[in-house]
């Protein structure tokens, strides 16, 4: 019915950046909140950005001034830019999309893969 797939995860330094993509098919997502999502090892899954249909935009407080969220309507593409990652960041990274603008992950109803991003120190 839809899909979302993540990409762009990899390895990087601290201090580094990251850009990852989420290409969603079977559907167009425009009209759905798009969140980023990450689960560290230990932690429990957190929604760290999250985009509305009319673009709006929501950080959690430990990635406010680092992290973009962006998407291209045109592409149905989602994007989290990440900036001057650090070793905390490291996590699995999941793209998902729901109609509730909330940053609880069982208000989203696709999700993707999940893509691995390490920041080493």
């Amino acid at each position: 019915q839809g899909q979302l797939v993540e990409s762009g995860g990899g390895l990087v330094q601290a201090g580094g950046s990251l850009r990852l993509s989420c290409a969603a098919s079977g559907r167009t997502f425009s009209s759905y909140v798009m969140g980023w999502f990450r689960q560290a090892p230990g932690k429990e899954r957190e929604c760290v950005a999250r985009i509305t249909k009319n673009s709006m935009t929501y950080y959690a407080d430990s990635v406010k001034g680092r992290f973009t969220i962006s998407k291209d309507n045109s592409k149905n593409t989602l994007y989290l830019q990440m900036n001057t990652l650090k070793p905390e960041d490291t996590a699995v990274y999941y793209c998902a999309a729901g109609w509730s603008d909330s940053g609880y992950e069982r208000t989203y109803d696709y999700w993707g893969q999940g893509t691995q991003v390490t920041v080493s120190s």
